[in-house]
């Protein structure tokens, strides 16, 4: 028996109905193992021991575990078949160092896309491991928990923030600067001049373009009023401009594009795209096979394989015809480590959106659909479409009216991203007169910059080159879980706290609000993936520094001015001055290391509220704990246990539904105890005080 072991149950279904009896495939549900929180700092790394990791067993995947050692002991041969990306690279290695096999041995299998195809091409072909892969992982990981405890340690303490991180701190910044943008936004007064006419049987509303060859200044109502007032009647048509434009097909998606796409076209979040593509790539049951529809979905390239390129150009020609068959556009070279995979893709152009469609989801079907057709597109003809301006005048005043006509519809005839507008051009001559049917002039004022939508920050992510693929859509849900920023109406606004920590790490670790010290970061992790650097040499370099400027900075934020007393050492004769540690304030020497004197605190003399004890007689006092907290309790504690809240107002909040007034109103018959009203749900009622020992009750008479 040969044992599979892949990343998601998903897989590991379509993996059994392609490999048969002789595999058994487990799943190991994503990573198994984790940076440990023990150690120096909790980091989980030895950083004296050339950054060593501590890596343990996640807690909730033992019985995962447990199931794939018990199965390696009896196969004959263990396949490593995880995701073809720095995580899952790392998750092989994980499986392999965990179950003490030799990692130049191992077999590593790596497919792009979910079909029998190409898993049975994968086991045909294994490969070992890559530990460039693994090093670019492990040391993206150290670095992520790094700065992520430390940062966050100070930002806790400073601001009481959740967290701060690498990747989290620059895109946080991204948002707070657009944030502040629209904050000093300033309104602006200004005009417009409309005329509404019809033509052709639709009414249009022109703007007022020029006013003697230039652009009108309506700057305020007087400068508008001057203007409008020479505008007659009619509107003559000067001139019908038009010209042929050629519109190219759009590449096929990249994570990026396609998380932007689906963000404009339906409103998906980012996440959301993330979590569809993925159930696409995981696959379906389709028919008779289960299949993946998709190919792999984090990728930063916009490359198609040849042979896509070949299948899709045959099933453009038999449905649509030679003349849709476009040029195959060469895109740019991919940075370093940016090209590892294809587009995001159909794994079979026949399973077309409509034939596929009863075995998913509305939202899967839309997601589905747009990748289909984008791909498809992407290789099909340019469209042709006529551009036509109508240039229609009153004296000095010029309007004029855009409309659009389709020569050829070539790649539109499956991705359809503007509509064109038609007017009636043919059958306007110049010289032509329109009656105004109504104008107007109308106060505007200019507006903020708008709020950046989820898909705008992915875009402005990928040009500062910060995160990657994997990245992009669990930054912003982290920094909308930590409240930094909030999603409304109008887009994404950064939050009182999130412009805070934004402002303390721009000031304190100002490296970290850099984006392109941040992007320097993630070519250097790229550059460890492709082995152009070593990532010990990465990690020394980035740690000295960095340890250093975060004792510095802790002076910086928290070293305050020590409030001297008034009263001197009995030791040395030095001032006493107030100290603060994590457990509260305290009165200790000028002079220390040199003087180690520290006044003990004065004994704090019992707060007798008047009060005796329902229960055995003895004095009542008020107790303190937490933070300006307190409540009334029996100084013959712990003999006697009994305690009642410290509120002046007579309510006691037991949980939502049940409350307690303390007035007695007499005495229990049941158990001699007191008598209280209580409230349930609204209702008042007499209840007794040793509840739920006595459950004695009755109604509540107002008189």
């Amino acid at each position: 028996m040969k044992l599979v072991i892949v990343e998601s149950p998903k897989k590991s279904e379509s993996f059994s109905r392609y490999l048969g009896p002789g595999f058994t495939i487990l799943a190991t549900q994503g990573h198994l193992r984790d940076l440990a929180t023990s150690g120096k700092g909790g980091l989980g790394i030895d950083v004296e021991n050339n950054f060593k990791p501590n890596y343990k067993l996640m807690p909730k995947k033992s019985a995962v575990w447990e199931k794939i050692r018990s199965e390696a002991k009896k196969a004959e041969e263990i396949l490593l078949a995880t995701d073809p990306d720095r995580e899952g690279e790392a998750i092989a290695w994980h499986l392999a160092d965990m179950l003490k096999l030799k990692i130049d041995k191992t077999k590593r299998l790596e497919f792009h896309e979910i079909t029998r195809d190409s898993i049975q091409s994968a086991i045909k072909t294994p490969r070992t491991i890559d530990m460039n892969l693994v090093n670019s992982q492990e040391t993206r990981r150290i670095l992520d928990r790094v700065i992520g405890f430390k940062l966050s340690a100070l930002m806790q303490k400073k601001l009481r923030s959740p967290s701060a991180g690498r990747v989290q701190s620059a895109t946080l910044k991204i948002i707070t600067d657009h944030e502040k943008e629209i904050a000093k936004f300033i309104p602006e007064e200004y005009w417009e001049i409309l005329a509404d006419v019809e033509i052709c049987g639709k009414i249009y509303t022109l703007k007022l373009a020029k006013y003697n060859g230039s652009s009108p200044d309506l700057g305020d109502e007087e400068k508008a009023e001057k203007i409008f007032a020479l505008l007659g009647d009619t509107l003559t048509l000067d001139d019908i401009i038009k010209k042929v434009r050629i519109v190219p097909s759009k590449p096929p998606f990249k994570t990026s594009t396609l998380q932007q796409e689906a963000s404009n076209r339906f409103r998906f979040s980012t996440s959301k795209t993330a979590s569809i593509a993925q159930s696409l790539y995981e696959g379906f049951s389709v028919g008779d096979e289960h299949v993946g529809l998709v190919t792999y979905i984090r990728t930063d390239s916009t490359r198609l394989s040849d042979t896509y390129i070949q299948r899709a150009r045959n099933y453009i020609t038999e449905n649509f015809g030679e003349n849709y068959i476009g040029i195959v556009k060469k895109e740019k070279a991919a940075p370093l480590g940016q090209d590892a995979h294809e587009a995001i893709r159909p794994t079979a152009n026949h399973r077309t959106p409509e034939s596929v469609a009863k075995y998913l989801t509305p939202d899967q079907l839309k997601l589905y659909r747009l990748i289909y057709n984008r791909a498809l597109a992407s290789l099909m003809a340019d469209a042709k479409e006529e551009v036509s301006t109508a240039i229609l005048r009153s004296g000095n005043l010029e309007f004029k009216l855009d409309s659009k006509k389709v020569l050829f519809d070539g790649h539109r005839r499956l991705y359809e991203d503007d509509e064109a507008d038609t007017i009636c051009t043919p059958l306007m001559q110049k010289g032509m007169t329109f009656k105004i049917i109504k104008k107007q002039k109308v106060q505007k004022f200019t507006t903020p910059p708008p709020r950046y939508s989820e898909a705008k920050v992915v875009q402005l992510m990928e040009e500062a080159g910060i995160g990657r693929p994997s990245t992009y859509a669990s930054t912003i849900k982290l920094l909308l879980t930590r409240k930094y920023i909030e999603m409304t109406k109008e887009g994404i606004r950064a939050t009182e706290q999130g412009i805070k920590t934004a402002t303390v790490i721009a000031k304190y670790f100002p490296e970290f609000a850099d984006l392109k010290y941040t992007a320097r970061m993630e070519s250097e992790l790229d550059q460890i993936q492709f082995g152009k650097i070593k990532h010990l040499e990465m990690l020394t370099n980035f740690y000295g520094p960095f340890e250093q400027k975060v004792q510095q900075v802790y002076q910086a934020m928290y070293k305050e001015p020590e409030e001297e007393t008034g009263e001197t050492c009995p030791q040395c004769g030095s001032p006493l001055v107030i100290k603060k540690s994590r457990h509260g304030a305290f009165v200790a020497c000028s002079n220390y290391p040199t003087c180690k004197y520290i006044k003990k605190p004065e004994p704090i003399a019992p707060d007798f509220i008047g009060e005796d004890c329902p229960l055995c007689g003895k004095p009542l006092l008020r107790r303190k704990y937490g933070k300006n907290k307190s409540f009334i309790a029996c100084s013959g504690y712990p003999s006697c246990t009994y305690s009642r809240n410290d509120k002046p107002k007579t309510h006691i909040r037991h949980d939502h539904d049940h409350s307690v007034d303390e007035e007695n109103v007499g005495t229990c018959p049941k158990c001699g105890g007191d008598l209280k009203v209580r409230t349930y749900r609204g209702k008042k009622f007499i209840g007794c005080s040793n509840y739920p020992k006595c459950d004695f009750s009755k109604n509540y008479d107002k008189k």
